[in-house]
This record gives structure tokens, sequence and C-alpha cells, in this order.
């Protein structure tokens, strides 16, 4: 049987999550959606959407979805889901999981590698983020939780953005940009999106099938070590962008992002004891790492990434005929020791 695909929807309170998720459910997809919520989140799916409630709170939705409210871990929920799907007792083709705003998205995304029933039951397809326009200068600057949801993102989605000009919204996607360069950013209007946006993106996918999006670190790849203004205000910078800063103001975001390039290949076996030992000390603070890899002894791209401490590879495609082989990687993290990564990252090279 193939595996259940399931995404993460994580965002800051307020940023819109019930809105797309409503709008995901009652669309006429012909999908069956089953949907697991965390218990504290700031609005349960609104009632008028629901047909049933059973103590075992899972609910079935008129469109054919269900509903479920997480009393207890994660892990438990989905085992209970799909061994009610595996009786015949429940059919849905998908999971969407909301977190509560103010949730890390880690622990949640590695609960699908580490527990092995999970892992050949589900697929984690990918994590999306909601960033509220309005609020989002205060939230990041203030909630490391908001910061480590847009680290961890495959796909942002800004809301709101009616609500802020032109120049402020500018600088809040060059913000996000800076923190997580791989998550492509799309501004949505009370939860329209195409469900193409939503689901099946493959984020978390590793095989040769995967290819790395088009235009991942194309640009912006200057260094994104952010110093802060000399007049700013700590913790809530009074000066944003509303103040006709542009993007041209400096946050001192603790989830930063930096990119390795090189055009020599790895030596496998170095890199691979260089990246056991950082994923070892830094783990913890490594939100999202990825790259396409030239490897000695390998004709073809290796694709690698992570979450935290938890790392794969696999073999792509060939490289093509006349293209250059060249690595790139991308490490999304909380106060990184660049230095230490490129520094050892060169030293593996042959």
């Amino acid at each position: 049987m193939s595996l259940i695909p399931t995404t993460i929807l994580t965002g800051f309170l307020g940023s819109g999550k019930t809105t797309l998720l409503k709008r995901v459910l009652t669309e006429a997809h012909g999908q069956k959606i089953a949907v697991i919520e965390n218990e504290f989140g700031e609005e349960n799916i609104d009632n008028d959407i629901l047909v049933s409630e059973t103590d075992e709170q899972i609910i079935q939705m008129s469109n054919g979805c269900i509903c479920c409210t997480i009393r207890e871990d994660l892990r438990v929920t989905l085992q209970l889901l799909a061994a009610k799907r595996r009786k015949g007792l429940l059919n849905f083709d998908r999971i969407v999981i909301e977190t509560t705003g103010l949730a890390d998205p880690g622990p949640v995304a590695q609960t699908f590698f580490m527990d092995d029933e999970i892992a050949e039951t589900f697929l984690l397809d990918s994590i999306l983020t909601l960033v509220d326009a309005k609020h989002a200068a205060q939230q990041l600057n203030d909630r490391q939780e908001a910061r480590r949801q847009v680290g961890f993102a495959d796909q942002i989605f800004i809301s709101k953005a009616d609500l802020v000009s032109p120049e402020e919204l500018d600088g809040l996607r060059h913000r996000l940009k800076h923190m997580n360069p791989r998550a492509p950013q799309k501004v949505v209007h009370f939860g329209e999106v195409a469900l193409s946006e939503v689901f099946d993106l493959k984020g978390f996918n590793l095989n040769a099938k995967l290819d790395i999006d088009p235009d991942f670190l194309k640009e912006d790849d200057h260094d994104h070590d952010h110093a802060h203004g000399e007049h700013c205000d700590h913790p809530s910078h009074q000066h944003d962008a509303a103040q006709g800063q542009g993007h041209h103001h400096h946050h001192d975001d603790d989830v930063k992002s930096f990119v390795f390039r090189s055009d020599k290949a790895f030596d496998p076996a170095k890199l691979e004891d260089f990246l056991g030992a950082i994923v070892n000390i830094y783990g913890p603070r490594m939100l999202r790492y990825k790259g396409v890899l030239n490897m000695r002894g390998t004709e073809r791209k290796v694709i690698f990434q992570g979450v935290h401490q938890l790392m794969g590879s696999d073999l792509g495609p060939m490289w093509a005929d006349g293209e250059a082989k060249m690595s790139k990687m991308v490490f999304i993290g909380i106060d990184l020791p660049k230095d230490i990564l490129l520094q050892g990252l060169e030293q593996c090279l042959v």
C-alpha cells in the first residue's frame, strides 16, 4: 500500500492557518483529507463544516474529510488513524496536521523519521508556513517560534498583505528570503491558494525524482549576517519598514541561512565524517539543510537534506552533458557557526 502523504501547516497565532485549511477542505477536489489539530489551537475548525462528534474526538465532516484533535502524542494519533483506515472504518487519502501557533514544527516533522511504524505508513510531504504581513515584523523580532516556523518552511504563504504598504511587504519578503532562501513565497488572500501549491510539494522527498528548486539559491547569495542598526530599540524594532526603511533595516534574526558552493568534488568519507560530527554537536540548532552534491566516485548528483539530527542522502539524476558539476548546499539554523561549517566543508573536498 502506498504511503499516506502528510502536510504540516504552521504559522504564528492569527496568521490564517484555519482560513487556509477551511478553504482546502471545502474545495471540490475529490480528495478525502484527515486533519489533525493540536488541542490548544486558537480556533477549532468551525462547527458549520462539522457533522458529528464522537467520544474519540474523530469528527466526520460534510465533504468526507475527517478531523481529529490530538489528545495524546502525535504518534499515537497517527497510529490510530492508520489502524482505522486499514480496518475500513475511516477513508482518507492524505493528512494535514495543523499545529498550534506557538509550536515548533521540528519535533512534529521528526515524528515521521524517528518511528519505524510511522515511517512505513506515512510520507511527510512538506511544511507550509503562514506569515501574517501585518504583524510579522514584531512576531519575528520577539518570538523564536515564529522564526523557527519560517526556517522550517518548504513553502511560505504571506497573508494580510493588503493591510501593509508595498514597501513593508517588500521588506518582509526580503527578510524571509534571508532566513530561508529555499522556500518559495506566495502572497495569499483569505486562504485562496491552488491545491497544487499545498499538496504533493515533495519538500521532504529523498529520491532520484527530486529536483532541487530551479531558483535554489540563484540570487541573494551574499552572506546573510545581519547586524543591528545602531539606533535599534530591541526587542521590537520601532523603526521597521513602516518607517520607509524598506529592506535596508538590518535584523539580528537568530534564524539565518548561508550557502556553501564549490566546483570541486567532495570526498565521500571525509564529508560523511564531518557532517556526522556537525549534526552531533549542532543538530538541535540546525532547522533544515539541503543540497545537490558533486561526489567523487559517482556520475550522478547526490541529493542530501536533513532536519535537526536526521540526515539522509540519495542518488539523483546524472549530471547532464556540459553541465558544470557544482556542489550547492544551504543551511538554515539558529546561530550556527558559519565559519566552522564553511571551513570544514572546504576540507572535505578532493
